[in-house]
């Protein structure tokens, strides 16, 4: 492995038509001001899982950093990219905290991490064929749709016996506030602007709620201005494992698709990565559940930085990591990002659970997925009532809730289906 780049050109200009390579990099100077562009790009997504799980800000940008380092080790600095919070997790975390409390949930992220790592050793030896033909474009979609809509019920919120509300309901003025920042960001400001809508919205509620006294400062002044983040041990309850296992198939979903974006936008073939991809995420989640951070996945966000400034070095993200590495030992800078109010999130969550659900439908269209047949549309839609409803089916100490019975029910009805469509004569060709 190469810790080393080459300079591109005269490491100041980009040519029409040309990229910076991952093995090339620009001047230093240039690197690191397009390293900071990654950071405020993985930033409000990485941000928004631990303060909507209730998980420590801090501990997840930690090991987000460690993650995005131990990426580029395994991969051999030959593949671009940050690993922010995985949006997969939100609902098994939530549902694993609420049965067991915080360490049970970051013991299913350790366990999701370590299958996903055998599956990228797998891949590595065996080769990424076998991926499609299990999950193929209808059963990724369902599953990455399923995952965004089951959360639906979180963005409205709950009220308890006291009064005090949790999501949309917890603020209704701040929530329109927030949303209507983002939507009204999307469609003012193209390039990195639009894209960090979110974070922007998010921004613009945040200070709406301060004016409004709903914000409480109080952590932040107790909080040191230097120190480790807040560490948690896991533990493991086999009743919620069931949670968890199902965002393997995302991850691997999501780190396919990155390797191969990737590949389109610089020309290169890196087909042969994909196994180390998949391994390495899947190290990066286990490191997560070892400390109490959040399972990691690859950031469609910094693929949108590299296609806006056409830099795809390496040097770019090695500086990422370290900033954030940098940031996550402020415990003040942690406490700050935890006093986002409720209403704040209700508003964010609102439009992201609903991108995630999208994003699903997306796959679907890229993929140019045939719903006349009966197959993939009966793949596509048992599931999604299931994962809407949230179903869920207890077996003794288990329980397993909409996404997980609703991944399953994706992936036995294409096969058992087609199987016997093949069998009979009645699938289409």
């Amino acid at each position: 492995m190469r810790l080393g780049w080459k300079l591109h050109g005269d490491g100041t200009r980009i040519t029409p038509g040309e990229v910076v390579a991952p093995d090339e990099r620009l001047s230093w100077p240039r690197t690191v001001g397009i390293g900071l562009q990654h950071i405020v790009a993985m930033f409000g997504a990485t941000f928004l899982v631990p303060v909507l799980t209730g998980f420590d800000p801090g501990t997840t940008l930690f090991f987000s950093a460690l993650g995005t380092i131990t990426f580029l080790l395994i991969t051999g600095n030959r593949l671009p990219s940050y690993l922010g919070s995985s949006f997969a997790f939100i609902a098994p975390i939530l549902a694993a905290t609420a049965s067991g409390g915080q360490s049970v949930a970051i013991g299913g992220i350790l366990a999701t991490g370590v299958l996903l790592a055998i599956i990228g050793a797998v891949v590595h030896f065996a080769g990424p064929r076998w991926i499609q033909a299990a999950m193929p474009p209808v059963v990724t979609g369902v599953i990455v749709a399923l995952i965004g809509l089951n959360l639906a019920p979180a963005a409205w919120g709950t009220c308890d016996e006291g009064g005090a509300c949790s999501g949309f309901r917890a603020a209704p003025l701040t929530a329109v506030v927030t949303l209507g920042s983002i939507i009204l960001i999307q469609v003012l400001f193209r390039g990195l602007l639009g894209r960090l809508a979110i974070l922007l919205g998010v921004a613009i509620g945040y200070a709406f709620a301060a004016v409004r006294g709903e914000v409480d400062f109080t952590k932040v002044e107790q909080a040191g201005w230097v120190g480790l983040p807040h560490f948690v041990a896991p533990s493991f309850d086999p009743a919620v494992l069931g949670l968890f296992l199902p965002v393997v198939l995302v991850l691997v979903a999501e780190n396919v698709g990155h390797v191969k974006s990737v590949a389109a936008m610089t020309g290169r073939d890196y087909d042969r990565l994909t196994g180390r991809a998949l391994l390495a995420d899947g190290v990066a989640t286990t490191l997560a559940g070892l400390g109490g951070g959040s399972g990691t996945t690859t950031y469609a966000e910094n693929i949108g930085v590299m296609a806006a400034s056409r830099v795809y070095s390496t040097a770019a993200y090695w500086v990422a990591a370290v900033g954030a590495l940098v940031l996550s030992l402020s415990p003040k800078f942690g406490a700050l990002i935890a006093t986002v109010p409720a209403g704040v999130l209700g508003g964010a969550t609102t439009m992201l659970y609903g991108m995630i659900g999208i994003l699903g439908a997306r796959i679907w269209v890229q993929a140019r997925v045939d719903f006349s047949d009966p197959v993939n549309l009966t793949t596509a839609a048992v599931p999604l009532i299931i994962g809407i409803a949230n179903f869920t089916w207890t077996a003794g100490d288990l329980e397993f809730g909409g996404i997980a019975l609703g991944t399953a029910a994706a992936l036995v009805i294409y096969h058992v289906m087609g199987a016997i469509g093949r069998w009979r004569g009645t699938a289409q060709a």
